[in-house]
Formats: C-alpha cells, structure tokens, sequence
C-alpha cells in the first residue's frame, strides 16, 4: 500500500485491524497480526510504502473489512472514524455496506455480516476492480496456489486452498477497462516458495501473461509485473 506518509497511514490500518506494527527500514510500515508466522495463510500482510506522489484517482484494488453483526459493523464504522477516517462515495449508492476512506484517501469497504466470512479474520476481501472477471480468474487462478470458488462474468472469486484468511475477488466495474494512467496505490507481492527460482518464476508468470512494469523501481531484488488488465505486482525472492 502506498501512501505519503507511510507511519500515519500504517497507525491508521493496525488500529483497524488490530495488528503489530514494525519496519524493515526508513519509509516501511510492516503490519501483520500479532504472532503471525510467515507464511501462514490465515492472513495476508501489509506493508505501507512512502511515495511522493499524491493519490489523484479512485484506487483499483481495496479492502473490504469483515463485521460478525449489524452492532459490530455500527461500532466499526464509528471507531474507524474516530482514528481518522472519512464517509467516502465511490457511487455505491443504496448498499448493506458502508464505503470510507484512510487518512490519505484509500477507499475501503465496512461489509455487512455475511456467512461466508465469518472466519475471514478482520479482513474480508481484497477486491480488484476488472472488466474480465474470467480472463483475471484464469490468470490468477494460475499465478497463484490459490483455490477458485467462484467465476461469473461478474465476479471471480479466490482464497488459499488451505481454506483460511481473507478472499481475493476480481469485480466487474464499468469504467475498469479505461487505460490505467496511474500505477496501483495497493497491490499484490507475490512470494515463491524456499527453494523456488525467481527467474524460473517471473518467467511462468510472463507466459501466463503478465507483462514487464517500470514504476521507477530502480534496481531492486524484486521483478515488478502487471496482470493482463495492467494491475502492477511484484514478485519477491523465495523466503
């Protein structure tokens, strides 16, 4: 996740997720819950990263958080923007679920209680907005060891096949098939396994379909992608 100032927006999400906070190094905010194990699925970690650039358009890809009733999601809402954050419209309209905005302006949803998170932990779903929903579900589906629960032409739907931690959902979202102008404020790391090839790794990936990206990486460990619709991730060295 990018932000200007990486500390206020890393305070922000560990008190709305209730997670550790540490960093690896000047312009890193490192959150993960507390006494997590890399690489557990039951969870998928953020970090924040310090940028110069100021958000300027409605983020592609954003968290939706988990709520157990409809008094956790009121309580929810309220404590959020007792830390700071801010009613945002994104032309919801008329939905159960309550969409704010971080302290620099990421968007994210409050979720009404749904069944099928209720083990989630306190984040339901990373949503990616998309115009193929199937095409980025092949994609993924393939990138990742992640399991496929669900493809429409709508919607597709993932999460680790160990059964555990948040879903990834690819949404059909008018306007997504626009060519992107500004590079992802949140995105995906991928890890290979200990013992994997990176080079071995980017290149599967590459034959998948992803497509080199320069973001102003610079010379960097990791090898920064984007998926067929152009969402930039990065891939890391094995752990």
């Amino acid at each position: 996740m990018n932000a200007q100032d990486d500390s206020v927006v890393g305070r922000f999400w560990a008190e709305a997720l209730g997670w550790g906070v540490s960093s690896e190094g000047p312009g890193v905010t490192n959150l993960e819950p507390v006494g997590f194990t890399y690489p557990d699925p039951v969870a998928v970690c953020i970090d924040v990263l310090r940028v110069p650039e100021p958000k300027t358009v409605k983020n592609r890809v954003h968290v939706d958080l988990a709520t157990t009733s409809a008094a956790h999601q009121a309580d929810l809402v309220a404590r959020l923007q007792d830390l700071g954050a801010t009613p945002a419209d994104v032309g919801q309209g008329d939905v159960p679920w309550t969409v704010l905005a971080d302290p620099e302006g990421n968007e994210f949803c409050v979720l009404e209680p749904r069944e099928i998170h209720r083990d989630t932990g306190p984040i339901a779903t990373l949503v990616v907005d998309c115009a193929d929903p199937r095409a980025m579900a092949r994609f993924w589906g393939e990138a990742m060891d992640w399991t496929l629960h669900e493809v429409t032409d709508d919607h597709a739907v993932l999460r680790s096949a160990k059964g555990v931690g948040p879903y990834l959902e690819f949404l059909r979202t008018p306007g997504a098939e626009t060519v992107k102008t500004v590079k992802n404020r949140i995105h995906l790391d991928l890890r290979p396994y200990p013992g994997d090839d990176q080079a071995a790794e980017v290149a599967r990936l590459k034959a998948l379909g992803a497509t080199p990206a320069d973001v102003g990486q610079g010379d960097v460990p990791w090898t920064v992608l984007a998926d067929p619709e152009g969402n930039e991730f990065c891939v890391l060295t094995p752990a």
